[in-house]
């Protein structure tokens, strides 16, 4: 299986073969940051599944002792990948940038101690307070 996700202009895109290995819902704030709600979903595949096309800028910031580098698209700002510390040998791609309504839900959610109060995630997701299930 093949699928794209793509900017919100189409400029920057990313190419995934095979399922995730994971789908976390991360309600850190930097996640509320990055992403302008008040979680982010991210669908980690292994790096040799994914190619980038497009240009691409990047912005690296850590959280408490993970690193972070986001790849955005220069043109209209959307946050397309990432990698983290956590999951050196994998990439991560906005769920949201897939715009597949029948994309795999959260197998995880973390952060939840940084999470609204009014969000509610399925029952039997794994849940962690503090970790990103590194």
């Amino acid at each position: 299986m093949e699928r794209t996700a793509t900017c919100a202009c189409g400029q920057l895109g990313v190419t995934v073969e095979g399922e995730p290995d994971l789908v976390l819902a991360c309600n850190c704030l930097d996640c509320q940051r990055r992403t302008g709600s008040v979680f982010g979903v991210a669908a980690y595949f292994p790096e040799r599944q994914v190619r980038l096309d497009g240009e691409s800028k990047r912005f690296s910031r850590t959280s408490g002792a993970l690193a972070f580098e986001t790849s955005f698209c220069p043109a209209c700002g959307t946050s397309v990948v990432w990698r983290s510390s956590a999951r050196p040998d994998q990439v991560a791609v906005a769920v949201g940038c897939f715009a597949e309504p029948s994309f795999p839900p959260p197998t995880a959610v973390a952060w939840t101690s940084e999470q609204h109060g009014w969000v509610r995630f399925p029952d039997g997701v794994a849940s962690n307070s503090k970790s990103a299930f590194g």
